[in-house]
Formats: structure tokens, sequence, C-alpha cells
């Protein structure tokens, strides 16, 4: 394989959710998974069209309760495409399938600089004929509302008739993950299908309880001899294109599929149906769609490549191969968030976590107006996240866990446990850190863009709500003079309760009450900053009264962080928490990465043991470099030197089970500035994550984004130590031996194209000559000015 394709060899049935989860096509407006066009959706495959913020509410029966979940919809299968040979006696053979025992060998190769699938194959039937099968896919990067898929068939040896059957199928559901089968997952309704003369069917429906209306129109032409027979016919749920061409040796059959989508939620269309009809009418044939589809890709590639050697380097750019097709440039055009699992499958349900926490400081320094889009999509949800305060009392805003189309909270109220087949209560919605993670990204947006104008409108209206919700939460204990915020769930996720309580949440955990103290600080940092005019604006708009400021910094200052055995705590009472025996589970089971639903299924809890599932506490050193971590806790009242940070790292280093994604990329971060021999391990794990698919059958129900964008980051500032400040871009380089050499480029404040290269021990930053004003730069407490044409060059320390 070279450095620019993935490819599989042979065909693999247990594999191919996997694979089609890897080798899914997007655009940011729309993905559809890599599944072969000859295969509806079964035990196999799982054909998947998804597309950004298109969701559906359903209601289902579960545990005896009616339950309501939103779920990104699977719409209409446009990829469906099927042949089979006519047999000497006139009548036509099966349908030739990868399943079937005709197949011969079968090879797929995923093209990342020009974002195509190909895929090669070769049957041979019954009657000892061999056919050879070549596709090429792309989902077009240039018009987001356009796909296309190029089959080539050929006749080794022999002649006769092909069949060609292309659809548009929508007899579709939601299937991708198989705990949600006792669900309702059927969201589409209305579903009506028809022809548009010459060689065009279409299909049209809404979804059940949203009414998003969803239009498909295919356009199939076949390139050479023409086709015997042509026949357009609409279905109930399906439109059929059905073509009979004569094939011969040296006379291959080539069919031209192109697809147009559209939805309601579109701009600048008044009917789906119409717009989609009109065009795939419009569009040019499958090499002209190449063509420009490759040209916006090499754009894409310029502004956010990577550049390592190896494997790492490989796998980074699939990584962000994922991130750009999930979330492109056409993303900010839209009102959609950040899915955690991509639009490559259906895990999650679609929905929006605080997976923009790893992603946007990735997007900042390379695709800016994206991470503004979706910034906006929090900020639209700024409403109903005050509502969703004051529901529980409380002042300010209050995100919800999971977001989806309205920013109502969709955190399921039971999840299934598939050890014991249980359904359990599901306490996430607790996990109000959410709020620190938007206004983290807000601060951290801001900073790289200096976009004055979002920070002091959008940006202050949603940092001051989130600072005033926290300042509102914390309980003063009068007594020991600090406040206390209770009842939360922390990222670990594994710890929602005490043991035998009957009300679930805990009390102070530490990464909640750190970076709580951190978003009210910097909303009163910006209160101060304000123009006097939009300061009160703001106040107005907001109902906010000044006299709230002295508690606000007094709860900035006073929020308690729990400390047990001279490493800082999780939440208060985590040092009272039993020892699990780490090394027998890890003999019992073949991973113990899911180790809530191990214990949960022999019938005790995680909530009893100092086990956690991913980064708590550490996170903690992934947000704040060391310096800026350690005025957080003078703040607060503690010290926090390097030793009292190395153990509390070697303390929850030995009891995190990584049952999640994040989890890797976190102890690489925090570990290259701790102990950097054992970063690489934890690098390389989350690395490795989903195309080795580690946690057993995930990846198949979608990548995982954050994790992919946070190994990417992880180089670009994890390594390099970056930093961006209002006056200057800062680097304090780590050298990593494994990852010693490195290049990518970077937009900074409105400086484009600030390359950054390191190698043979030094780092080199340089400025291009079509810059119009200098940048200045910190390096290692250095500071400089780097002019346009110039180059700096920055020795590292020893590794």
């Amino acid at each position: 394989m070279s450095e620019w394709t993935w490819e599989y060899e042979g065909y693999e049935p247990a594999a191919e959710r996997l694979r089609e989860s890897l080798c899914t096509l997007g655009n940011g407006c729309f993905a559809t998974r890599g599944a072969v066009p000859e295969c509806r959706a079964g035990l196999v495959h799982c054909p998947g069209t998804y597309a950004a913020g298109c969701y559906n509410r359903l209601e289902s029966t579960v545990a005896r309760r009616q339950v309501v979940n939103e779920d990104m919809v699977n719409l209409p299968n446009w990829l469906l495409l099927r042949f089979r040979l006519r047999s000497q006696g006139g009548t036509w053979a099966p349908w030739l399938t990868p399943d079937s025992t005709a197949l011969l060998d079968h090879r797929q190769v995923l093209d990342l600089r020009r974002a195509v699938l190909i895929r090669t194959s070769r049957y041979r039937d019954d009657a000892a004929r061999a056919l050879r099968v070549e596709q090429i896919r792309l989902v077009h990067m240039g018009d987001p509302h356009l796909a296309a898929l190029r089959t080539v068939l050929t006749a080794e040896d022999w002649s006769g008739d092909v069949e060609i059957e292309s659809s548009l199928d929508g007899d579709v559901i939601n299937a991708n993950v198989h705990r949600y089968r006792s669900l309702n997952r059927s969201h589409l309704a209305r579903v009506r299908t028809g022809v548009q003369e010459p060689g065009t069917v279409w299909l049209r429906c809404r979804t059940s309880t949203s009414d998003i209306g969803i239009a498909m129109a295919a356009r199939n032409v076949v390139v050479g001899p023409p086709s015997s027979s042509s026949q357009l016919r609409p279905g109930r749920r399906r439109a059929v294109h059905r073509l009979v061409i004569p094939i011969a040796p040296g006379r291959p059959v080539e069919v031209e599929k192109t697809v147009a989508l559209h939805t309601s939620r579109d701009a600048a269309i008044s009917d789906p149906l119409g717009a989609a009809v009109d065009r795939v009418t419009a569009a040019p044939d499958f090499a002209a769609l190449l063509h420009s589809h490759t040209a916006a890709w090499q754009q894409l590639w310029r502004r956010a490549d990577i550049r390592i050697p190896g494997k790492a380097g490989r796998i980074l750019r699939l990584h962000l191969f994922h991130v750009l097709q999930t979330l492109s440039p056409h993303t900010a055009d839209l009102d959609v968030g950040v899915p955690a699992r991509g639009l490559h499958g259906e895990a999650y349900r679609g929905h929006v976590f605080w997976d923009e926490l790893f992603v946007l400081p990735y997007l900042n320094l390379h695709l800016p107006e994206v991470s503004r889009a979706l910034l906006t999509y929090r900020h639209r949800r700024l409403g109903r996240a005050c509502r969703a305060a004051a529901t529980i009392g409380r002042a300010g805003a209050m995100y919800p866990w999971q977001s989806g189309s309205d920013g109502r909270e969709e955190t399921q109220e039971l999840h299934l446990n598939p050890r014991s087949g249980r359904w359990l209560p599901d306490n996430s919605r607790l996990q109000h850190h959410v709020g620190s993670a938007i206004a983290y990204n807000v601060w951290q947006y801001c900073e790289a863009t200096g976009d004055t104008e979002f920070l002091y409108t959008k940006g202050a209206e949603m940092l001051v709500q989130i600072a005033r919700f926290w300042a509102d939460s914390a309980v003063l204990d009068s007594a020991a003079g600090r406040y206390h915020i209770r009842g939360v769930v922390g990222p670990d996720e594994y710890h929602d309760g005490y043991p035998g309580a009957v009300r679930p949440g805990l009390d102070d955990n530490t990464y909640t009450n750190v970076t709580a103290a951190w978003v009210i600080a910097r909303a009163l940092d910006l209160l101060r900053r304000l123009p006097a005019w939009r300061r009160e604006e703001l106040f107005q708009r907001i109902q906010l009264d000044g006299d709230e400021f002295p508690r606000w910094e007094e709860v900035s200052r006073r929020l308690q962080v729990p400390y047990h055995q001279g490493v800082i705590s999780q939440f208060e009472g985590y040092g009272d928490l039993a020892e699990l025996d780490w090394g027998g589970y890890r003999a019992r089971y073949d991973s113990i990465r899911r180790l809530d639903r191990i214990l949960e299924a022999e019938g005790d809890t995680v909530n009893r043991y100092k086990a956690s599932k991913q980064a708590d506490v550490l996170m903690l050193g992934y947000l704040f470099p060391p310096t800026e971590l350690q005025s957080l806790f003078r703040r607060l009242g503690y010290h926090l030197d390097d030793e009292v940070w190395g153990r509390t790292v070697d303390y929850y280093l030995h009891r995190t089970s990584h049952g999640s994604t994040l989890s890797e990329l976190v102890h690489g971060w925090v570990l290259a500035r701790v102990r950097r021999a054992e970063a690489w391990q934890h690098f390389h794990e989350a690395l490795e994550a989903d195309i080795a698919d580690i946690q057993g059958g995930t990846t198949g129900e979608g990548i995982h984004l954050g994790a992919m964008v946070g190994t990417l980051d992880l180089v670009q500032r994890g390594l390099t130590g970056m930093e961006t400040r209002e006056d200057a871009l800062s680097l304090d380089p780590v050298p990593l031996p494994a990852l010693s050499e490195y290049g990518f480029a970077l937009s900074y404040r409105g400086h484009w194209g600030i390359s950054l290269r390191c190698h043979s021990g030094q780092l080199e930053l340089g400025v291009p000559d079509s810059e119009e004003s200098p940048v200045r730069v910190v390096l290692a407490d250095r500071a400089v000015t780097i002019a346009p044409g110039e180059t700096c060059t920055l020795q590292l320390p020893a590794s």
C-alpha cells in the first residue's frame, strides 16, 4: 500500500461492516458507507447514507416502559446496482453477489488523495463464464449534493447478455447497531417513486415525525454499445432502472450512475424533488465529475494535510480523511454539530456529545470557518440550554450531554448491557461538564483566529451563561469555606453514583470543578474587556446583574478539589472505594475495556471500585499546559507541582480500563510531558483504535471521530507544545522518538500557510512570501518575529 491508499484483499464477511465504515465516502453534507452495491442490508452488509443534521424521533417500548429516542436517519440507499448473466437457454441466472460461491477474487482500494473507492472482483457462474467487475465511486466534494458510481463489466472468453438493475431503495431502516434492534427503527414514511425520461428515476419520502423531505434522483447512462433493453420501473418503495446489454470479449459494458440528494433542510431550493431531478439532469459525465471532485480535494489537502513518514503517517492521513468527510467546508453552511461517530454509522444515534473538545483545536488552525459554524450550532441552542437549567432551578445554561436536532437532552433513559441483556438506568445526562467543553472551545477558537466579533457576541453569551450556571450550582460550606458542586458525573462515566446511594451523581468531581472555575474566570476576564456598549447590551439581553460578579469571583477561587493519599481525587470519596483485582479480571476476560458491563453482568457494580473507564482527572493535563494548570490550582488555593501531578498520573494509569477510544489519546498526550518512553504506547493504541477495531466491533457502527482528530492534534499541538495566544503563537516542543519527523501548514489569526516542520532534532517555522505582515512567535520562551518569506529554527531538547 502507498501512503495515500488503503487496500483490502479478499472478501471476509465477518470484516465487512468494519470495512464499510473505514471506506465511507462523504463531503460534510452527506456520506455513504463503503458497502458493495450488489447487496442490500442484512447480517453481513449494512449500506447506509446519512445526511448531516437529519434526525427523526421515534417511540419504543423498552423494559415495559415507553421511551423516545432521536436518531440520525439512514436515508434511502442510492448505491444499489446488481447484475446477472443470461444462460444459454435464454433464462437469467441468479444475481451475482460477493456472498455467492461464484466469487473468485475481490479487492477494494480506498484512494485518499482522490477520495474514491475502487473495487475489483471476478465471478464465475455455473456455466464457467468469468466476469470481471471494476467499480469506482465518489461522493462529490465540489457539489455536496452529488454522488456517482461507474461500473465496468468485462467478459472473459465468452459472449452473451448481461442485465443490470440500478435502484433507489426506500425500504430501509436504521439497522447498523445490533443492540438497538428492539427499538423502533423505521424512520422513512410516505415513500413515492417515479421516472423522468430519459434514463432517470426518482424517489422521495419524509421522516415520520421531524417531517424532513428527502429526495433522490438517479441517472443511469450506458457508455459505448447501446443497451438492447431499458426499463424504468417505479415501485412502491423502490425505483428501478433495468438494462439488458450485449457483452463480449473486447466489448466491456460500462454504466455510469449519477445521483443527486436533496432534503428540505437545504438552502436555496423550493422543492427537494425538483432540485434533485434538476441537479442530476444537469450533472456532467463521470469523468468530469471525477476531475472536479479531485480538484476540490486537492484544495482541502493543501489546507489540512499532515506529513509524517511510515505507518503512523498513513494512519493519521486516514484519520484526517474521515474528519474532512464529516466536517468539510460545506459544513460551514449547515446547522450541525460534531457527531461522535461521524457520518459513518448509527452508534450513539448520531448524537453530538463533547467531542468538539477534541475536534475544534485542530480545525481552528485549518478550517476556522467550520469551527465557527460548529460553535454557532451551540449558540442556536443556547435558549434551550437556559430553559433546561431553569427546569432544575438553576440560572444560566445547562447544555445537554447528548444533543441532536433542537438542543434538548437526547441521552437515553435506559441503556442495554449486551453482556447481561438487562436494560439499566442511564445517568450520563449528569455530565454537565459538556458546558465547560463548549466554553473552552469558544475561547480556543477566538484565541486562534482573533475573531473578536464572535467572541463579543455569540461567544460572550455562551461563555457567560455557562459561567452563570456553574456559579449558581456551587453550594457553600461555610464551616470549611469551600464551595461544592454536587450530583454530577465526570468524564470517567463509570462512576455515576456512590455505592448503595438512592440518588445518582457524585460530589466535587475534580475535572468538573476545576474547569468550572476556569470558565468563570474567563467569563469575568471577558466581561472586563468588552466595550462598554456591548457589555450593556449583553447585560440587557440575558438579564445579567452585575451584583452576581462578587459571588462568581469567590466561587472561582474556592471550589473544592479533593485529595487522597497525596494525589488528586477523581471525586469526593474516591479514596474510600475498594481496589479492584485488575490481574484477576485480565486473566478471566479477553478484554476489560468495558469493565462496567462485566461487573454488572456478575451482579456487581463499578461504582464500588477505584476503576475508571477513561481519563478524568488527567483530562486537565490534556486541556491545560503545566504552567496554566498550576496557576488554576493556585487560584483555587491548592498546591500543584510536578511531583504531585506525576503521582496523580501514575495513580490513575494503573486504574483505568480505557473503555473509550479517547482515553489512550489523553494518556499519550499527558505522558508526552511526564514520561515520554510510555507515551508512544498509548498513542499507538489510539492510532490503531479504529483500523484494528480494538473495541470489538464498535468501528463497524461508525468511526470514533474525536479520537481520530485527537491523534492529529497530538502531533499538531501536543508534540509542538503549541498554544495560540492573542499576542503570539507559542511553541514548546516535546521530542518523541517514534514521531521525530512531521510537517504541516496552519493558519493563525489571519495568517495562512504558516509552515511547521520537525526533522533532524530541529523545529522550523516559516511564514510564506504571500503574507503581508510578520508573525510573532514565542519559541521555548524566546520571542521572535518572523517576516514573510523567512524561517526560524529551534533546536529540540534531548529525548
